[in-house]
């Protein structure tokens, strides 16, 4: 959650070149009496260059990859060294971009036309999550809220884009503060708040016995030692004699500086300082203890920063040079400073007020029943689905049965055609039907039905053709019959002939 102040982050890069030049002639100077190979390098005074602190901001890589290249040219370096930090902020430093060297210009119009890449690609994804596929994109008029970059150049560096990075850093970095402020405010009310849930879920026995432990536990965490006045000559005196090992007798405010300028860029930034207060923390905080809140603590670090900084910071860009604070340690408030009065307010006053945590708690409620209502929505959604998982399994078993049903009847043997066995004319009754009923004699005709004369019995009807049946050769009288065919003698009874039976 750190973060750093481009300004010092700008001078600190110089410094630090200028310290391992500083270390590079002190090697070459080693007199030729002494014994090369025996002398150590002081490794604890070689400073590092300072490491690279997440800003925290979304165009931290874009800032920070400008710097370094324009670190890397000599004439913006050497103006970066004497240009004082109001001027840095009123954009006097960005219009030596106009000196740099041209292999560094151009680096630095990859850079720009790299970063507006990505701002489109960022915006399209957003649109693409917010279903506006189908939408035109206006990327200029959308790159407008990110004012670090001018929009309307996209291809090129120049002296505006420098400007512009250098005070929109700032100005985001001074509100991050804001931020972390607000956002501690919400970690305490939603603490409050999950603590009242949990005692409506206990009987009256079972929140006594809550509420008696949650008041030991404050005046627990409220019984430590004395906390010195941040940047006090006490407090810097106990971090000069525990943390430095270094006699109380002996403190120097210079040389103190000095110790605690850990990039050596000539500057307390913020990080720098809240380092100065950890010893007092200590003292409040601990991590094995119940009653201490870590959370609590760095928001106590931050606010130590903050009281400092209003305090000594006279210039105010966020920064205490070694004037600045050669200067404070003159003044009453060093020497004799009140007590510290605003770790009892943190301790015993609650971080927001009555009606913060009323709106708080609405909101909360507001967003619980968003959340039913997208539960039931994702619940009756997870049903349908089941319903028709249930459809397609109920279909899928049908269809494997049809299927199976198939095989059956393919691999099932057919039993052989049924033999008719005719002797003579004779005529089968019937293949599985009844035959129609014969009218017995002398019984009317149905409607629509003639009696037919007895000369017409005796003639075929000339429509058996239209019926497609060949008329049937009837035998003459003395004609020879077909092989198989007995003629019965005279003396035989004769059957009657059954109409009803020719086929």
């Amino acid at each position: 959650e750190c973060h750093f102040n481009i300004m010092s982050y700008l001078k600190g890069l110089l410094a630090s070149c200028l310290m391992l030049a500083s270390v590079l002639s002190w090697v070459k100077a080693v007199p030729i009496s002494i014994d090369k190979t025996k002398v150590k390098l002081p490794e604890e005074t070689v400073k590092e260059p300072p490491q690279s602190v997440d800003t925290g901001l979304h165009y931290d890589r874009y800032l920070r990859e400008v710097i370094d290249f324009l670190e890397k040219d000599q004439h913006f370096r050497e103006k970066l060294h004497n240009t004082d930090m109001e001027d840095i902020k009123q954009g006097k430093l960005a219009k030596e971009l106009d000196f740099v060297s041209h292999h560094v210009r151009t680096k630095l119009d990859e850079l720009k036309r790299q970063e507006v890449s990505r701002l489109r690609t960022l915006i399209k994804a957003k649109q693409d999550i917010e279903g506006g596929n189908d939408i035109a994109v206006d990327h200029q008029a959308l790159l407008k809220q990110f004012e670090y970059l001018n929009h309307m150049n996209p291809h090129t560096f120049e002296v505006e884009d420098l400007d512009r990075l250098i005070k929109s850093a700032t100005k985001d970095l001074e509100n991050y503060d804001k931020e972390r402020h607000e956002e501690f405010k919400r970690y305490e009310m939603m603490k409050e708040h999950e603590r009242q849930e949990h005692l409506k879920t206990l009987d009256e026995e079972g929140r006594r016995k809550e509420e008696e432990h949650y008041e030991e536990m404050k005046k627990k965490h409220a019984d430590h030692p004395k906390v010195n006045h941040p940047g006090s000559k006490d407090q810097l005196k106990e971090v000069w004699e525990e943390a430095d090992g270094l006699d109380p007798e002996d403190f120097d405010p210079k040389t103190f500086f000095n110790l605690h300028d850990t990039n050596g860029d000539g500057f307390f930034d913020e990080q720098e300082l809240e380092a100065l207060f950890t010893k007092e923390l200590e003292k409040i905080y601990d991590p094995t203890n119940e009653e201490d809140d870590m959370v609590e603590m760095e928001e106590e670090r931050l606010r130590m920063r903050e009281h400092v900084m209003n305090e000594v910071d006279s210039n105010k860009d966020r920064l205490v040079s070694l004037d600045e604070f050669l200067v404070a340690t003159k003044k009453k408030e060093f020497l004799e400073p009140d007590s510290w009065g605003y770790l009892k307010t943190l301790e015993q006053n609650q971080a927001y007020t009555e009606e913060e945590m009323r709106e708080f708690e609405e909101q909360l409620a507001r967003q619980e029943e968003d959340l039913n209502l997208k539960a039931a929505d994702l619940q009756k959604q997870r049903e349908d689905l089941e319903q028709q998982q249930e459809q397609l399994n109920a279909q899928k078993i049908e269809l494997q049965q049809a299927v199976e049903h198939m095989e059956r009847i393919k691999t099932q043997k057919v039993p052989p055609p049924l033999e008719m066995h005719l002797q003579g004319n004779a005529v089968p009754e019937s293949l599985g039907h009844d035959p129609p009923p014969v009218p017995p004699e002398n019984q009317p005709l149905p409607p629509g039905h003639q009696d037919i004369p007895p000369e017409q019995q005796q003639h075929v009807p000339q429509k058996q053709q239209d019926l497609g049946q060949e008329p049937q050769n009837i035998p003459q009288e003395n004609q020879p019959l077909p092989p198989g065919h007995n003629s019965l003698p005279h003396d035989s009874p004769q059957m009657p002939l059954d109409h009803n039976n020719v086929p």
